[in-house]
């Protein structure tokens, strides 16, 4: 109900039909004055707090299967390089010439030296060599079998993101192919 001054001292009450609401007043179903939102204040923050979230646990899995992918390309690259040596080395022999490049532009050498399961003094076994060949390039030798005809085929690893990354390679001459 409300009032209000007709003349001098008089006063004149009135009662509003429903629905009608007054200046400054909700209508109804809306939330006063100072509590617009309701129950949904701080729901951006929250769900903006979410969205983050979700990306950094998306980037740390990114992270962890590049890593991985890089773990697995090192193994291969192991593999390749132990097969490719321990292959030679049965090709050439134990008294075949030392190949190795020396150290220069392209930096130091990476396989055995001389001696005991190096180039020239290869002891009886192309696997040694592969095993020296896997380490230098950070791996680990898992595998190393001698097929015959000068054909070698070498497992390597690498601890990745994701666990260990294992590669294999074969290698030997051209005549051995199939």
């Amino acid at each position: 109900m409300t009032t209000r001054t007709a003349g001098p001292g008089t006063r004149v009450a009135r009662t509003r039909a429903a629905g009608e609401r007054g200046a400054g007043e909700p209508a109804a179903g809306e939330p006063a004055a100072g509590e617009r939102g309701g129950g949904e204040r701080g729901a951006g923050t929250v769900l903006v707090l979410g969205l983050v979230a979700v990306t950094l646990v998306l980037i740390a899995a990114l992270a962890l299967v590049a890593r991985a992918q890089a773990a697995r390309g090192a193994a291969q690259a192991a593999a390749d390089l132990g097969a490719l040596a321990a292959a030679e080395a049965l090709v050439r022999g134990p008294d075949g010439p030392d190949v190795r490049a020396p150290d220069g532009p392209d930096g130091p050498d990476v396989r055995a030296p001389d001696g005991p399961g190096g180039p020239s003094g290869l002891d009886g076994s192309a696997c040694d060599l592969a095993g020296q060949v896997v380490s230098a390039n950070g791996a680990t030798l898992t595998a190393c079998r001698v097929l015959g005809g000068g054909v070698v085929r070498v497992s390597a690893s690498v601890p990745g993101g994701l666990g260990t990354a294992t590669a294999s390679a074969r290698a030997g001459p051209a005549s051995a192919a199939g």
